[in-house]
């Protein structure tokens, strides 16, 4: 019987964090971290293994990208960070680079993986893989808006006093300031949710600026998205017929095409398996067309 792999490329706090989370949950048997730092990689691998007496069974270990050779799963983390006076532009130019490099170095390897961006911003680094890749576009899955439809479902089941499981709604559209709350459909048990206009403004800009207020206080974010990425691998693996946000090229979703946006998705094992065209609201649609547009033209200032 094959054993299930999955490769992180960026052992920085978000790849490191994925691999504990995934690590802690048994999912998977074989986990391969990759990084330009080598030395931060192994020490990674090294830490981790030292726990698998108190775990069980599987496998860790600091690896090159010829080990993508196997891997069920690709999930890459890597990416720069901003610098002083650098513009969003500038910085998207560095990523886009680096993301680059990478893909060719997975193109040596692999054609049968599944690869999974969490890199920021996430939407456009998706959309070039894909482009750049060439695989499949179910194969090629953002992070997309599955930690802020996360976010947003916490802070409406904190209003409500309610266990946000139980809470039924979504962030659609970029993973970033143009992103949007589908009131129209947020619902508990098909229930209307009682909060004020005031209440959803406040839900939703906490939403929003969520990943702000945890950069200010501890520079970065990744104990979440970690387990979301947690979450899209174990419907991968376990070819599971999920419904996550995650985010894919939209294909004329309410007049949109050509641009990788987060909305609600079916993911089993052969990745996004199909787009739930979400009946939203005129006013819902006009926020998304703008998110749309804003990504398309971001897209356009790195040459895509």
């Amino acid at each position: 019987m094959k054993k299930s792999r999955i490769v992180i490329i960026g052992a920085g706090a978000v790849g490191s964090t994925t691999a504990y989370t995934l690590l802690l949950r048994n999912r998977v048997d074989e986990l391969v971290l990759i990084d330009a730092d080598s030395d931060k990689a192994a020490g990674d691998a090294l830490d981790m293994n030292h726990g698998l007496p108190f775990l069980g069974g599987g496998k860790v270990w600091a690896g090159t990208y010829a080990d993508c050779r196997d891997a069920d799963i690709i999930v890459i983390t890597a990416g720069a960070a901003q610098r002083v006076g650098e513009t969003r532009t500038e910085l998207l130019k560095r990523n886009a680079a680096i993301l680059e490099s990478i893909i060719d170095q997975i193109k040596e390897h692999t054609a049968d993986s599944i690869l999974l961006l969490a890199s920021n911003p996430v939407d456009i680094m998706s959309y070039l893989s894909w482009k750049k890749i060439g695989w499949p576009v179910e194969r090629v899955i953002g992070s997309g808006t599955l930690l802020d439809s996360g976010r947003f479902r916490y802070l409406i089941g904190e209003k409500l006093k309610i266990d946000p499981r139980s809470v039924h709604a979504h962030i659609i559209g970029e993973h970033g300031d143009s992103e949007l709350p589908v009131w129209s459909l947020a619902n508990v048990a098909g229930t209307q949710l009682k909060l004020s206009e005031a209440d959803k403004e406040d839900i939703y800009t906490n939403t929003r600026d969520a990943a702000y207020q945890i950069i200010q206080a501890k520079g970065a974010t990744y104990y979440a998205i970690a387990l979301a990425l947690d979450r899209i691998c174990t419907a991968i693996l376990r070819d599971e017929g999920a419904v996550l946000n995650v985010s894919t090229l939209l294909t004329d979703y309410h007049g949109i095409s050509d641009v990788y946006l987060g909305v609600p998705c079916i993911v089993d094992r052969k990745g996004v398996r199909e787009v739930l065209d979400l009946p939203i609201s005129e006013q819902e649609k006009e926020l998304l067309h703008r998110s749309a547009n804003k990504l398309k033209e971001l897209n356009r200032s790195i040459g895509l």
